[in-house]
């Protein structure tokens, strides 16, 4: 079929809305017609070359990770399904996760789907079943698909391991948020952290993931919420998702987190930042007190080998750095969850749609999240 889709021809250019041929879907595949695509820093950092694999091991293993169509943040309905598809059905409507679920590999079987050995190929941009392409530019070429998934398109072919089917009565441009961004924020604060009622709580940095564990440290009962982010409009906004305390640094965060605590400081501090950089780990580990834990969620550059970190401070507070990915939740399990929270009213998803945009207008919607200007932003088919 012929349709549209955003296309990243390589690192440090924009994205390019061209028509393209898309296959129909194979066995263990799924046709899926989008609602709409969340706008995720994940896509940016393709673009930013942050997220490029290794010229030598993409060489090695025999693949090209470009051209790209971007978008991993989507919901939709399923049109077409190939041969052996059983867990959904022409009709039915799906979130798409962003790290495919298996049910079978031993991370899968041990509950820890976001580990799912299948995730390994996420970066690769072929389907996960024969390792070949359904996307094609007008030339033949085949293209790639961000996440297994390629969501800057009003139609793309996915693994049915991707797809999590959903109550049909929720918006599916709301329940496009929980493919990522959602669950990622929410889960750093509830299953990383493991935020408990009573405590006091620092999420650095407030675009679409930690405005989420802004809301998960909320819904876990904390009882300070510190936000920390250096543009006002977030600042802004993070009560309306449960802060208690907004500041624009982790200088005055550490400052404002003494005060609170008599001195002890927080019991977790969550980085959501845009980009991970290793300078950052240090002022977060401060913001903790002993035996507190620092979460890492936001993505670091692929080639960050580097990190600034007291040892003492680790070794004799017995503090904790742990790592974070996709709010180290269970998508099968978790995203109904999430999007039950939001009809009950108690889960907030259509307060983080800053805009939207058509999918001409992608570039304007990623130059609006470079301007601190949106929670989050979305293309809407």
């Amino acid at each position: 079929m012929h349709t549209k889709a955003a296309i990243l021809w390589e690192p440090h250019t924009k994205w390019s809305v061209e028509d393209i041929e898309l296959d129909g879907p194979r066995a263990g595949e799924v046709l899926v017609g989008l609602a709409a695509s969340g706008l995720c820093h994940s896509d940016e950092h393709l673009v930013t070359g942050d997220m490029v694999l290794d010229p030598a091991i993409a060489e090695a293993f025999g693949l090209e990770q470009f051209p790209v169509i971007g978008g991993h943040e989507g919901a939709g309905e399923v049109l077409e399904v190939g041969p052996g598809v059983t867990t959904v059905a022409p009709g039915d409507h799906v979130v798409l996760s962003f790290i495919p679920s298996c049910g079978r590999c031993p991370s899968c079987a041990a509950g820890q789907q976001q580990l799912c050995d299948l995730g390994a190929f996420i970066l690769a941009g072929k389907q996960i079943g024969d390792f070949t392409a359904r996307h094609h530019g007008h030339d033949g070429r085949d293209i790639g698909i961000m996440a297994c998934l390629g969501t800057f398109e009003p139609f793309t072919v996915v693994n049915e391991a991707s797809c999590i089917k959903i109550d049909p009565e929720v918006a599916l441009d709301k329940a496009a948020l929980v493919g990522c961004g959602v669950t990622t924020g929410w889960g750093s604060a509830t299953y990383a952290a493991d935020v408990r009622p009573g405590e006091t709580v620092v999420v650095v940095g407030c675009g679409g993931v930690g405005m989420n564990a802004v809301q998960g440290a909320a819904l876990a009962g904390a009882s300070h919420v510190v936000a920390v982010d250096p543009v006002a409009f977030k600042r802004e906004q993070a009560p309306v998702f449960g802060a208690t305390h907004a500041v624009a640094g982790m200088e005055e965060a550490q400052a404002l987190v003494a005060e609170l605590t008599a001195g002890a400081m927080a019991d977790k501090a969550i980085l959501t930042a845009g980009v991970a950089e290793g300078s950052l780990v240090a002022p977060l580990l401060s913001l903790v007190k002993k035996a507190g834990r620092a979460v890492i969620t936001a993505v670091a550059p692929m080639s960050q080998m580097d990190v600034q970190l007291n040892l003492f401070e680790l070794a004799m507070m017995r503090k904790e750095l742990v790592g974070c990915l996709f709010g180290n939740a269970n998508p099968r399990r978790d995203v109904p969850r999430l999007l039950r929270l939001y009809q009950e009213g108690r889960l907030k998803l259509d307060e983080l749609v800053t805009r939207t945009y058509d999918l001409e207008d992608i570039n304007q919607g990623y130059q609006d999240m470079r301007d601190g200007t949106n929670v989050r932003g979305m293309v809407v088919y």
